[in-house]
């Protein structure tokens, strides 16, 4: 690999042609510049100038050289510049959250991508362990996590609460006893039984014995499709309210009536140290704002 130092001295020694102003303008001796000189000719193997009298001359070689160390200062100069940019609507942002969250956030998100071409958005549905996992190794920029997670190389800021619900179809009753419940069927979900066992556990705490004693009508784990069984009446399953929000009829489903309000606390989650360009910062609050107007909304009884 060429000396980059010895190039640039060639380089200033090629605009000069004289040793003297050479060394004046990077601050060398002038026995450097010549020194510099004869190893970057030792390294190339050929001669780089010829004198004519007081002319200095490139050799073919010499021009050769030179437009390769100028090839390389527009390179590096071009890496500079780039690294200085850091811009809003250009770059790539990462982040995870779940099933119920990315349908929510999603459509702000492909809105945002019309407005900027350059930017890249990777959203990942993932469950809670993946999405500390991913923000601990840096896979993800970001991740929105149900619950304060406990891990001294991750911050949080706390974005709100997200409802749990008991959905059915909107032909049944407002209020459902358990054994209405076991009758009718669980659409199970990857986590529909920790939503069960936060949700029933409480509201039913005499008859509900587990997850594991449900009766199970039906198991789908595309969450953009679990409540299409729950609005033509085939079961009932539990979501949060975001997952509800997000869901495209609406008005086939209803939220049963629960003595005893069930929330999850939602946190933005990040390594501690990582340094964050504009663009993740955007996407962050982003996330924040429709999770903000969203979460907001009265509690469905």
């Amino acid at each position: 690999m060429i000396n980059p130092t010895w190039l640039r001295t060639f380089e200033t020694l090629s605009e000069e042609r004289h040793f003297t102003r050479t060394a004046r303008r990077l601050n060398m001796t002038q026995p450097g510049v010549t020194q510099h000189l004869k190893k970057l000719e030792q390294q190339v193997g050929h001669p780089l100038f010829t004198r004519q009298g007081q002319d200095m001359m490139l050799t073919p070689q010499g021009k050769a050289v030179l437009a390769y160390a100028r090839r390389q200062a527009d390179e590096e100069t071009a890496l500079l510049e780039s690294l200085a940019i850091d811009r809003a609507d250009a770059g790539q942002v990462s982040f995870a959250c779940s099933g119920s969250l990315a349908l929510l956030l999603y459509p702000a998100i492909t809105e945002r991508l019309a407005s900027a071409p350059e930017l890249q958005v990777m959203l990942e549905a993932a469950p809670e362990d993946a999405i500390i996992k991913g923000v601990l190794e840096g896979r993800f920029d970001f991740g929105l996590s149900i619950g304060q997670p406990r891990h001294f190389q991750l911050v949080s800021q706390a974005l709100g609460r997200d409802q749990l619900c008991l959905l059915t179809s909107a032909q049944c009753e407002p209020s459902m006893t358990f054994a209405m419940l076991q009758d009718l069927g669980l659409i199970r979900h990857p986590d529909a039984d920790v939503y069960a066992d936060r949700v029933l556990s409480r509201n039913f705490p005499e008859e509900y014995s587990g997850a594991s004693d449900l009766s199970v009508r039906s198991y789908i784990n595309q969450i953009n499709q679990i409540l299409d069984p729950v609005s033509q009446g085939l079961g009932y399953t539990i979501l949060p309210w975001s997952g509800y929000q997000a869901y495209r009829n609406k008005v086939r489903l209803r939220s049963v009536h629960l003595r005893v309000r069930v929330d999850q606390d939602l946190w933005l989650v990040q390594r501690k140290g990582r340094t964050s360009p504009l663009c993740v910062k955007v996407i962050a609050d982003l996330c924040r704002q429709v999770l903000t107007q969203s979460l907001q909304a009265p509690s469905m009884t």
